[in-house]
């Protein structure tokens, strides 16, 4: 028995492991340099020209309040009403006489200690949500901001007004 061989034929894989460049090429491109020296080099040799903008560098007009922003902050129509003071002072008393602090009410109540605190301070805009909890969590009804106890009106007082009376059709005329 001959051994045989395989024919050497050069069939092509389809795998080309030479490097590929794909995108800009490199042969029109300038070298920017990247040193400051490099900079004021290329500047002496007139390759490079530089400008100064007008707040470069910085994250000023992120923090930085415009003068259209302080004419809204000022103007009386988008005026917030604040926390009233005997509402902040109804919490601070109730949550010192549960002997707890800002941050245990705040975790009571799913609400960060700043919430807290910006309440019995006076400075948080109310939230009927968060009062309801506070409330619920200390134990003690608080005083409402914006709610004036309404006179209660009777059962004949509120016919003679023309409206419902509880329990029965409105009167007629």
């Amino acid at each position: 028995l001959r051994p045989t061989t395989m024919p050497n034929t050069n069939i092509q894989t389809g795998q080309d492991w030479g490097a590929v460049n794909v995108g800009r090429s490199s042969a029109g491109r300038v070298a920017v340099p990247k040193t400051a020296h490099g900079v004021t080099r290329a500047k002496a040799m007139g390759i490079l020209a530089t400008e100064k903008k007008f707040g470069a560098g910085g994250n000023r007009s992120a923090h930085t309040a415009s003068v259209n922003a302080k004419k809204i902050e000022e103007s009386d129509e988008l005026k917030l009403s604040k926390v009233d003071k005997s509402l902040s002072k109804a919490i601070q008393q109730a949550r010192m006489a549960k002997k707890m602090t800002q941050k245990d009410l705040a975790t009571r109540i799913n609400e960060k200690p700043q919430v807290v605190g910006e309440y019995e301070s006076g400075k948080a805009v109310p939230n009927g949500q968060i009062i309801v909890k506070m409330e619920r969590v200390l134990g003690v009804k608080l005083p409402r901001p914006g709610k004036k106890p309404a006179a209660k009106l009777s059962a004949a007082e509120g016919a003679k007004k023309g409206g419902v009376v509880r329990g029965g059709p409105p009167k007629r005329r």
